[in-house]
């Protein structure tokens, strides 16, 4: 994902007018729509208790995430299933369990996420970072960790979502005499 992208989605994002405000409007319906157990998934942490900074970061980042998604791949982005978001989430745990137990691991999963999605993943952290000292006294620490796994799932859950170019030609692991 270019960080051009990213860019031009923040900048729509940030206008402000009665015309703005109707295609965000659109933007979510299209994004329950399409993604509807992402959208469940994402809805189900944006409703629980979360303090004003970490859910407006929530809304912000999910909804400007899937927009860039949407607008860089089209049609390749397919529908993100049940069984993909959980076994996204359960590849994270897992990720997150070998890390607690191995104190030499010295990358964290978002850092692996980074390889893949470095644009996205500094485009998610450039706004936590100034959300957090924006509003450093008030902010709840545990509900901006919240916000930041589901984007992190998210962007996983699409990542693998978009489908490979036509023309692409999957290696086989069968080797030939």
């Amino acid at each position: 994902m270019p960080a051009r992208v990213l860019s031009e989605i923040e900048d729509q994002l940030a206008e402000d007018d009665d015309d703005s405000r109707k295609q965000l409007d659109d933007a979510f319906t299209r994004f329950e729509q399409t993604q509807p157990a992402l959208a469940d998934r994402i809805s189900s942490v944006l409703s629980g208790p979360l303090d004003e900074t970490a859910l407006a970061l929530g809304y912000f980042l999910t909804l400007a995430i899937w927009l860039a998604f949407d607008e860089l791949f089209g049609q390749d982005l397919e529908e993100v299933t049940e069984t993909a978001l959980t076994g996204v989430e359960e590849s994270l745990n897992l990720d997150e369990q070998i890390r607690l137990h191995d104190p030499a691991e010295a990358v964290d999963s978002d850092d692996v996420i980074a390889m893949e999605q470095p644009d996205v993943l500094a485009f998610v952290q450039e706004h936590l970072d100034a959300a957090l000292e924006a509003n450093a006294h008030e902010v709840d620490v545990d509900d901006v960790h919240a916000i930041y796994r589901v984007v992190l799932i998210e962007v996983l859950a699409l990542s693998y979502a978009v489908r490979p170019p036509s023309n692409w030609v999957a290696l086989t692991t069968e080797f030939t005499a």
